[in-house]
Order: C-alpha cells, then sequence, then structure tokens
C-alpha cells in the first residue's frame, strides 16, 4: 500500500432529493474526495450528471471532487468541468482514442489527471499512459450502475498495477470503484489500492454516511498499522 488511504464516497448510490445532506454527513465522517459518476448513455447504459449538477455539488463541500467519466469522446467536456470544480478527472482507456492528448489536456488546466479500466481490459492497455497519469482507477464492477457485486479477479490486477507502480517509481495513485464495503476493503487494501470509492456500502449503509466513511478510516488506519509492522 502506498502513502495514506482516501476514502471517497460515490454519489452515484446518494440520495438526491437530500444531496447536501448526504454529502455532509459522509465528509464530517472523514470522506476525503467525493467521486462524481459521469455517465452519457453511450459509453454506458445509464445517464447521471453534467457539469451544471457538478458547480451545485461544488457550492456544498469544501472536498476535492473527483469526476469519473464514463463518456465518449470525455475531452471536449474537460473544460466544462474543470470550470464547475472539480479536483480530479479520470477518462477511460476504451473510449478515447487519443489518450494521451487528452490526459495530458487534463492536466494543462490544473487538475489531476486519471485513466479508468474497465474489468475485462488488461493492464496492457495502460503501459504507454502510466509515466503520465496522477492516478488509474481500476473497476471491480462493469461500470453504469451502482449497487454491483465485486468483481475479484479486480484484486489481481490492482496487485500486478502496483507492482509496476512502484518498480518504475511512478507518481501515480492506485483508484478502485465498485462493490468495495468494510466486509472487503481490507483485501483491497492488501492487494495495493489506496483510493477507494465506495457507493452503496456509505450512502446505503444501515447506519449513515457519517457511520459507514468512519467504519472504512479506522479499517484504513488499522490495516495500515499492520502492514507497517510486518
Amino acid at each position: 500500500m502506498a502513502s495514506s488511504v482516501i476514502i471517497a464516497p460515490s454519489i452515484l448510490s446518494a440520495d438526491f432529493a437530500h444531496l447536501a445532506k448526504e454529502i455532509e454527513s459522509a465528509e464530517k465522517g472523514g470522506a476525503d474526495l467525493v467521486h462524481l459518476d459521469i455517465m452519457d448513455g453511450h459509453f454506458v447504459p445509464n445517464i447521471t450528471i453534467g457539469p451544471p449538477v457538478v458547480a451545485s455539488i461544488r457550492k456544498i463541500t469544501r472536498l476535492p471532487l473527483d469526476a469519473h467519466l464514463m463518456i465518449e469522446d470525455p475531452a471536449r467536456y474537460v473544460e466544462d468541468l474543470v470550470k464547475a470544480g472539480v479536483n480530479w478527472i479520470s477518462v477511460h482507456v476504451e473510449a478515447d482514442v487519443h489518450l494521451n492528448r487528452t490526459i495530458q489536456h487534463i492536466r494543462s488546466q490544473g487538475v489531476r489527471a486519471g485513466v479508468a479500466i474497465n474489468p475485462a481490459t488488461p493492464i496492457g492497455a495502460l503501459e504507454e499512459v502510466m509515466p503520465d497519469v496522477d492516478y488509474i482507477l481500476v473497476m471491480s464492477v462493469n461500470p453504469g450502475f451502482g449497487g454491483q457485486k465485486f468483481i475479484p479477479s479486480a484484486l489481481h490486477k490492482i496487485r500486478k498495477l502496483r507492482e509496476k507502480i512502484t518498480s518504475n517509481n511512478y507518481r501515480a495513485r492506485l483508484e478502485i470503484d465498485g462493490g468495495v464495503d468494510a466486509g472487503n476493503l481490507r483485501e483491497v487494501l492488501d492487494a495495493g489500492a489506496d483510493v477507494i470509492v465506495a457507493g452503496s456500502a456509505i450512502f446505503k449503509s444501515k447506519t449513515s454516511p457519517f457511520d459507514a466513511v468512519r467504519e472504512m478510516k479506522e479499517i484504513a488506519a488499522r490495516q495500515a498499522g499492520r502492514l507497517d509492522r510486518v
């Protein structure tokens, strides 16, 4: 595991009728980042939010905003999202034929640039851009909808990427998104992820977003202490 773990609640699973309250609860629980799933109904079979909603979210939280673009031609929307207030932007390797150019464009806007990869895509597809990105987002479900079951093979992908990042001294953080909860968080952290996206586990928990985030932060802290002693 790399530097301190980031817990990033995904608002895809939040109650949009009470979105400000939901985000506030997660933030008070210790959330580090707010994850925004932006879908266009083409690259994935769902439609979610765009820059106007992102701008509204920017007004209700001080946390950095992480925009995960599950859309075709993602470069078209980079500047609008930066203006709306995002701090991190990731684009899919499967969706962008000019991936290097898009990554450089994102970084030129003064925000962190990431690349995302679907469960069935081999990590070799990232080889040429890994030195240039600030983070890599590994999908541990097929993108499009919240509440899906974690795909165990994502752990192997995380381990291999962590090895590459460490052995080459790349700066990239390693983010995982899909089906992560308190029950499997330890093995996800053991594999090498250090940015944890969680939607249903936080916003549909039996307690509250505050308590769910707090529990995940505590698990991460204990796991970090255990790994330090190994």
